[in-house]
């Protein structure tokens, strides 16, 4: 039980640590960079881990459960893909299209008006519209009401990307802490609870990391135009840079784009 209780705890903080690498930090930066409230930045961080913990569980497993086994260049493909959506997020950042497709897409306010709403055995009458998130009570009152709150306020597509940018993360670092789990814990079973409970841990520590950039991002939002837009830019070119960085050392140091492939996990 003491070394159960010992993997869980292990994994639990590995994954958190897992979350403060470059490419994780800059990606989620990119994207938090547009949003204006903390809550809804922790939600992108909850999103992205979820996306990153499904990727590494899934493909972990197989690698330990069926002794799958991941030809290098797939391998360095898998991992090319983060430096070409790091890419391709700067270049949408930078083109203020991230910005359009936010408000095109974002539920926005609508009319309101009002008339008899029927709560049970109960009827009464208040301001109300037709967009989830837009009632003239409290929705949080129960889960169903949160969520649509929460998420309608964030949107199809601010949802849609942090979870597959995770989702992309956790293809190119799957193999790498699968093998590290092989090395160490020799119960399928128990290793796989690891890979869980490291996903878990990963999504901890990407709340508190996307909370910690929104900050300046949403304090200098009113205060500080000039400052905001200069961050703004500043995640986009850093995630430019270290995207082609990463194409580079996948694409020619590596050898992706040759005949002779290296690939080594970690």
């Amino acid at each position: 039980m003491v070394t159960l209780l010992s993997i869980i705890a292990l994994g639990f903080f590995l994954g958190m640590r897992h979350a403060t690498d470059p490419d994780h930090v800059i990606a989620v930066t990119t994207i938090v960079s547009r949003q204006r409230s903390i809550r809804h930045a922790v939600l992108i961080g909850v999103l992205w881990g979820l996306g990153h913990t499904i990727t590494i569980l899934v493909v972990g497993s197989a690698i330990i459960m069926f002794g799958l086994v991941i030809p290098p260049r797939l391998g360095l493909t898998m991992e090319l893909s983060v430096g070409l959506m790091l890419i391709l997020l700067g270049i949408l950042n930078l083109s203020g299209i991230l910005r359009w497709i936010t408000v095109t897409v974002t539920p926005q306010e609508s009319e309101r008006h009002s008339h008899p709403h029927r709560h049970g055995d109960y009827v009464h009458s208040h301001p109300h519209g037709h967009h989830p998130e837009k009632h003239g009570h409290a929705e949080n009152a129960n889960l169903v009401g949160w969520m649509d709150q929460t998420f309608g306020e964030l949107g199809f597509y601010q949802v849609v990307r942090p979870l597959a940018v995770g989702i992309v993360h956790g293809l190119a670092g799957s193999a790498a802490v699968a093998l590290l789990v092989l090395t160490t814990i020799r119960v399928p079973s128990w290793a796989v609870l690891y890979l869980l409970v490291f996903g878990i841990g990963t999504v901890a520590g990407m709340m508190l990391i996307t909370a910690a950039i929104a900050v300046p991002f949403t304090f200098s939002e009113n205060r500080f135009v000039r400052l905001n837009r200069g961050l703004g830019v500043v995640s986009g070119l850093v995630s430019l840079a270290f995207g082609f960085f990463i194409v580079y050392q996948m694409g020619f140091v590596n050898g992706l784009f040759t005949h002779n492939p290296n690939w080594v996990p970690r």
